[in-house]
């Protein structure tokens, strides 16, 4: 799959977990930016060999660089969390964002949740803020009802979310998209 002819979505290769914490944590500033100090946004993220211990890791490789494989500048994070699948974590370095990237990794995580056999995917997001749920919203995720977030395995994401402090800096919404 392709995000523009110089960036390209692939399975992470080991090579590229060195570079996942530091893509993830460029979108600290924007953050702030928007929200204003938000420690719980821009406090040291999760290493890529961390991520790769569970789940599927798929990234944006940029042409060139990394051996030709491409030098990562995106990456999205899906989970299989008591038999649901669940878009954990998509970053985009801000100097490549609004080349479609992010739509692209999306795109990419509902196909292998698709051929993984879900019906859904799911996500916990920021509801106003326009990287977000409103990004989400666009590409047909939309907010799960009560009785969903009532989930054991979506409570328990929630109640790890307020313990980390992520509700400090806005109003979090679960989402979902059928696949």
């Amino acid at each position: 799959m392709s995000a523009s002819s110089d960036v390209r979505i692939r399975l992470a290769r080991p090579s590229d977990l060195r570079h996942l914490a530091a893509i993830e944590a460029s979108g600290g500033p924007q953050y702030e930016a928007l929200l204003g100090p938000a420690p719980a946004l821009t406090g040291a993220p999760p290493t890529g060999a961390q991520r790769d211990d569970a789940g599927t890791l798929l990234v944006a490789a940029a042409a060139g660089g990394e051996q030709a494989g491409g030098e990562p500048v995106g990456f999205a994070h899906l989970l299989v969390l008591d038999g649901h699948a669940h878009l954990e974590q998509l970053s985009v370095l801000p100097e490549h964002q609004g080349r479609g990237i992010g739509r692209a990794l999306v795109a990419a995580v509902r196909e292998e949740a698709r051929w993984a056999g879900f019906r859904e995917l799911t996500l916990l997001t920021y509801r106003d803020v326009p990287w977000n749920a409103p990004l989400y919203a666009r590409l047909g995720f939309e907010p799960l009802d009560d009785a969903r977030l009532a989930e054991p395995w979506l409570a328990a994401l929630r109640a790890a979310e307020q313990a980390h402090g992520l509700d400090a800096h806005g109003v979090r919404v679960a989402m979902g998209v059928r696949l």
